[in-house]
């Protein structure tokens, strides 16, 4: 069976990641990286980790991963279960909802998510860039039974998939294949992420241009081929103005087309 094909215009790769911290990183700045790193071992849809994986994962002695996760219970970041395994605490959902709120998840965001899938019959994402990663904000499920899936607060690259690579674009990305995007507003792709998957996005803007993510719509491949994903493009740019226009309270900055920005 032949593979299937990937389609995306060749583009350069993003910028390098900033170099790790040092050994001779102050110890108060060392601790704090390793209490994070203890938060980040779990992945999406684990609920518990028991102390030995918390320290293979982090790659810390079992009575360093102890006094760090005694630490962070404490403050509610951490559970300890009775069985002796931990999982994470409600201080943490609650920077996570904190973290949302900044962005004005509950009023603007998840609404116009949910007219552009009413609109588009697949699911709506909202991406911002954190470092040299991409992050799926909020996501509204399409109606069709078979659909993409996308977890909220997974990190993904920022040079797979039309999401991020819109976001590269719209930070000042060079090399012509950026260029196009933004003279066109948008970006399409197929299979460039995820074997299977297409996408089309447009970016968000805030006040003075200020980029905020990309809005996009993602389904099976089998479904939204290269035309029907142009044919969407005009929906989904419709709903980059308009969330543009709730995030900044600028009227001015829906007023002009995304594909005559430039940094």
């Amino acid at each position: 069976m032949a593979r299937p094909r990937t389609t995306s215009a060749p583009l350069s790769a993003p910028p390098p990641a900033p170099p790790a911290p040092t050994a001779g990183t102050e110890t108060g700045v060392i601790a704090v990286t390793r209490a994070l790193q203890l938060l980040e071992a779990f992945a999406v849809g684990e609920s518990r980790l028991s102390l030995a994986e918390l320290s293979r994962r982090c790659s810390l002695h079992k009575t360093t991963v102890l006094r760090l996760a005694r630490t962070l219970a404490h403050a509610g970041y951490m559970v300890q279960r009775e069985d002796g395994d931990w999982r994470l605490g409600p201080s943490a959902g609650w920077l996570g909802a904190r973290y949302q709120s900044g962005f004005d998840v509950q009023n603007v965001l998840e609404p116009a998510l949910r007219e552009l899938t009413q609109q588009s019959r697949e699911s709506a994402a909202f991406y911002v860039r954190e470092g040299q990663v991409r992050t799926c904000l909020v996501r509204v499920e399409g109606p069709q039974a078979l659909r993409h899936h996308a977890r909220m607060g997974e990190k993904l690259p920022l040079d797979k998939g039309s999401p991020g690579r819109v976001i590269l674009a719209f930070s000042g990305e060079p090399g012509a294949a950026y260029e196009e995007i933004r003279r066109r507003g948008y970006h399409w792709s197929v299979g460039e992420r995820e074997q299977g998957v297409a996408t089309v996005s447009a970016p968000v803007f805030g006040r003075n241009w200020r980029l905020l993510g990309s809005v996009c719509i993602s389904g099976p491949a089998s479904r939204l081929p290269q035309a029907k994903l142009e044919a969407l493009a005009q929906t989904v740019i419709k709903t980059a103005n308009q969330l543009s226009y709730a995030l900044a309270g600028n009227i001015e900055a829906t007023m002009q087309r995304p594909g005559q920005w430039h940094p």
